[in-house]
């Protein structure tokens, strides 16, 4: 996955960037993450699954501030979360059973064992974030020059292009 962006003026806004305090920064850094993070968000539910809906409405996305490092992700959250992964990387042939001895009822019968046949993986995550990687990129730019012109700095002279 090549990705170019090409920014012009990186080291004017470098220079003013780490002369901000680290709270100020990382707050306009945390906003800036969530408006890309946001643009694989609304892919991936594009490229989501349909069946009930709940995976879809379930993806999220949270940011995250650790010493000095500020990480975005998209995340598939509620009660079918557990799911998105099996979807994503589809799953084997496998046997499923009861801990204590007991039967399952599956296809009008009760059974001790009953063989799933797997799933071919239907991936929606990392197509999203390859498909639409360099407009989240261009997101998370124009999201800090909107930050920054609101804390009166002139960016006029960035660019941010693909």
């Amino acid at each position: 996955m090549a990705t170019n962006v090409h920014v012009k003026g990186l080291s004017e806004l470098q220079a003013f960037l780490t002369a901000l305090p680290a709270k100020m920064e990382a707050n306009i850094m945390r906003s800036a993450l969530r408006q890309g993070a946001n643009v694989v968000k609304d892919e991936a539910k594009a490229k989501a699954p349909v069946a009930t809906g709940l995976l879809r409405d379930g993806l999220k996305v949270s940011t995250r501030s650790r010493r000095g490092v500020v990480t975005a992700s998209v995340k598939a959250t509620g009660k079918h979360a557990y799911i998105a992964r099996w979807i994503e990387y589809g799953t084997a042939a496998h046997e499923i059973g009861t801990k204590d001895g007991g039967s399952l009822f599956f296809g009008g019968i009760f059974a001790e064992k009953v063989q799933h046949p797997g799933s071919r993986p239907k991936p929606f995550m990392r197509p999203a974030l390859e498909g639409k990687s360099q407009d989240a990129l261009i997101a998370v730019g124009e999201a800090i020059k909107k930050r920054l012109t609101k804390q009166g700095l002139n960016v006029a002279g960035v660019e941010i292009e693909a």
